[in-house]
């Protein structure tokens, strides 16, 4: 293993464990610390859908893409689009044959830590503070240890990295959207109504103020977000989520006159619901460089989840950087020109994912999606999507 750079990783997603994959194919240590006790400690959250120019060129260099062909559902690309009164205003359901194929988030992590050695991953590490050395490296302060000294502090650490503000004075702000998510076990035997509503791929449902969105996962199992346009406290204070029951019962109530069979899909979710107020970084956010210090993924550029950019990103973002350090015989000028494209890059879909998340719930809304749509397939019927 190459000695230097010594690179530490906060965060054990998908980010940090592409970086840390890559690196270690190519000779380079990482050390990556996660807060989490285990892999095992929580729920890793939906479906994906991983790109051919981000997510999947990512495995590739990460030699992991015949492993993740094995795993992806090329049959859940499916598209439909609904309005409150259960009327189909879009349907593609013809599946591009390496486009944007879904994997469960649990399925893709596995991957991903399945190939890292698990002597790299230190888990149940909270971290308190970074501090830096005279000489420019950095010390890790976690609350059971100390660990360093690190020439290069990479926060793959989310929305709410304890790295961003080293280099950044800008906060995520809530959007104005709160899901509250439900999941539907064994659906195809239990419930095949709701089964066959769903089929293959996402469905959205959009109403005014609030709407539905709905993706098959892997083994039967679906996810609904119950979306809302509200305060940020809204469903605190209006849901008693230690009561599954009541919270399926008070969904209901606020989709009233939406059409019964959309409401089953609140009825038959299981008992694990849970609310995510969505947040966002400004679009175009940057920092100026610091030696030492960089960030990938949500903790630099947090956006909404309309268009399903952030996984994408954040493990193209951590191939560009494992490429620009095993490329370059000067490690620092390496992490600022990793910045300066990223910058560049995400901001088009940083801009999307805030317009998307802006007018979401709009009749507008609705119109642009199925026209949006519309004219993807029609790009693929020409066969020219772009790659």
């Amino acid at each position: 293993m190459k000695p230097f750079p010594r690179i530490a990783i906060i965060g054990a997603g998908p980010g940090g464990l592409m970086l840390a994959r890559i690196l270690h194919t190519n000779g380079i240590a990482a050390t990556v610390f996660e807060l989490d006790q285990d892999a095992l400690i929580r729920p890793q959250g939906g479906s994906l859908d991983l790109e051919r120019q981000f997510g999947q060129l990512a495995l590739e260099r990460a030699g992991l893409l015949a492993e993740f062909k094995l795993l992806a559902r090329y049959e859940d690309q499916g598209m439909r689009i609904f309005d409150k009164a259960g009327n189909l205003l879009f349907e593609d359901n013809e599946a591009a044959s390496d486009d944007r194929p879904e994997i469960d988030r649990s399925q893709l992590r596995n991957l991903l830590l399945a190939s890292v050695p698990s002597e790299r991953i230190h888990w149940n590490n909270k971290l308190r503070e970074v501090l830096p050395r005279d000489n420019g490296t950095y010390d890790l302060i976690f609350d059971r240890a100390t660990a360093g000294p690190f020439d290069l502090v990479v926060g793959a650490d989310g929305t709410w990295s304890r790295i961003r503000p080293l280099v950044s004075s800008y906060s995520p702000q809530y959007t104005g959207v709160t899901f509250i998510e439900l999941g539907i076990d064994d659906v195809d035997a239990r419930y095949p109504g709701v089964a066959y509503l769903v089929g293959h791929g996402t469905i959205s449902i959009l109403g005014e103020s609030q709407g539905l969105f709905i993706q098959r996962n892997a083994n039967s199992h679906v996810r609904v977000y119950a979306t809302f346009r509200v305060p940020k406290d809204w469903a605190a204070a209006n849901f008693d989520f230690s009561s599954p029951a009541s919270v399926r019962a008070n969904l209901a109530s606020h989709f009233e006159g939406w059409s019964p069979e959309l409401l089953g899909l609140i009825h038959a979710s299981n008992d694990q619901i849970r609310p995510h107020r969505i947040y966002a970084l400004p679009v175009g956010h940057h920092w100026p460089n610091r030696i030492g210090i960089t960030l990938l993924g949500d903790a630099a550029h947090v956006m909404s989840p309309y268009g399903g950019g952030g996984v994408n990103h954040a493990m193209f973002d951590a191939a560009e950087l494992a490429r620009l350090l095993v490329e370059s015989n000067d490690w620092i000028s390496a992490i600022n020109a990793y910045e300066a494209d990223m910058f560049e890059r995400v901001r088009s879909h940083a801009v999307f994912a805030a317009e998307g998340v802006a007018t979401v719930f709009s009749y507008e809304h609705i119109k642009h999606a199925v026209d949006f749509q519309e004219r993807k397939r029609l790009l693929r019927e020409r066969n020219t999507l772009p790659a």
